[in-house]
């Protein structure tokens, strides 16, 4: 039988008190999630503490609501994320939270006719109510408000702009710290969410914008012309993970297929076509790859499009709820990493922009 099956003895947990770091460096000792867990730490603290390197984060679901964005802001402040790729949902309903209205633990084990009666949104197990939403609303629509009408906006500027309404006002969400720290907030799908209606709200009041979603694109792909190299971290899939995935590929279309000068990366055999993977790669996902969804897809799949690295030790999936896998991997993080990461300049982005 070949030595090679045997060079990594797996090493059972021995309960005693320890760290969050202490127990995930023994948990990517053991197996399954537990084991990837402990290999997400691993292959972050490699991102963090590599130079010239751009860390773009994917940010799906309902995390806000969850009490998750506070950990966000923590990653933006201490630049262990370079570049945020966000749904919607999940930058705007961290604003009632970050006003101070809150949300309230519940139950899925309930009447919702009873709630809709009462204005009370559930989100599973999390209560919120509507009308600290539609503060929120109102508060971000008093924002739109100071928008141009007569220029295009890509999402990252539009946020670039709340974040610095948002900070003015010490209301500490996820685009204020943003704002104060030059992280660049991207939403391809941001009108899906609360936007949408703030954007229509100022329009009743004669207050059109325009939002560019071209625009949008090659700002966030000439990132993959500025940098060396890019890492990504995935908090579920969707649309943030598709647009995170695509800087990998599109550079060659944005440089008419002429390559990135000083960027490793590949060429298609069969036509003039880069390709620049990503050179690290964590995903914290609760969906399964044989539906054929993004948000499942594996890393190792997306090789094949040249979007992630085929190096060993560089790429991690692992499927938990990223409420269990967020905390404990950055609480880890904070403690094997206790000073704050010097990114790279995104001003560019947002020269002229007011």
């Amino acid at each position: 039988m070949s030595d090679s099956y045997f060079q990594k003895k797996l090493e059972p947990i021995k309960v005693k008190p320890k760290t969050v770091n202490e127990l995930l460096t023994e948990m990517a000792k053991t197996a399954y999630q537990g084991r990837k867990l402990g290999e997400a730490v691993d292959i972050w603290e490699k991102m963090v503490k590599d130079p010239n390197l751009t860390i773009v984060m994917g940010y799906a679901g309902s995390m806000g609501t969850a009490g998750q964005w506070t950990i966000v802001n923590w990653l933006i402040e201490n630049r262990f994320i370079d570049v945020l790729v966000s749904t919607g949902a999940n930058v705007s309903e961290d604003i009632v939270d970050a006003m101070g209205f809150g949300y309230w633990q519940g139950s899925h084990m309930v009447n919702d006719q009873e709630l809709l009666e009462a204005d009370v949104n559930r989100y599973y197990d999390v209560f919120g109510k509507e009308t600290d939403y539609r503060k929120m609303e109102e508060l971000v629509t008093d924002f739109v408000m100071t928008l141009k009408p007569d220029y295009h906006y890509s999402s990252a500027e539009f946020f670039y702009l709340l974040g610095k309404f948002l900070s003015e006002k010490n209301i500490p969400a996820i685009a204020a710290k943003a704002y104060e720290n030059g992280v660049p907030i991207f939403s391809p799908a941001f009108l899906d969410s609360a936007y949408g209606e703030t954007i229509l709200m100022a329009k009743n009041q004669g207050h059109p914008i325009v939002v560019d979603s071209a625009k949008e694109f090659e700002q966030f792909v000439t990132i993959g012309t500025k940098t060396k190299d890019v890492a990504v971290v995935y908090i579920g899939g969707g649309v943030p993970k598709d647009l995170t995935q695509l800087i990998a590929i599109s550079v060659s279309p944005m440089t008419k297929d002429q390559g990135v000068e000083g960027r490793k990366g590949g060429l298609r055999k069969s036509l003039q076509e880069y390709y620049y993977p990503h050179k690290y790669a964590i995903q914290i996902t609760t969906d399964a790859p044989q539906w054929g969804g993004l948000s499942g897809c594996t890393l190792e799949e997306a090789i094949s499009w040249g979007k992630i690295n085929n190096e060993d030790n560089t790429r991690a999936v692992c499927y938990s709820d990223a409420t269990i896998a967020l905390p404990l991997v950055t609480h880890a993080l904070c403690e094997r990493v206790q000073t704050k990461r010097k990114g790279p300049d995104f001003s560019w982005l947002f020269k002229g922009v007011q």
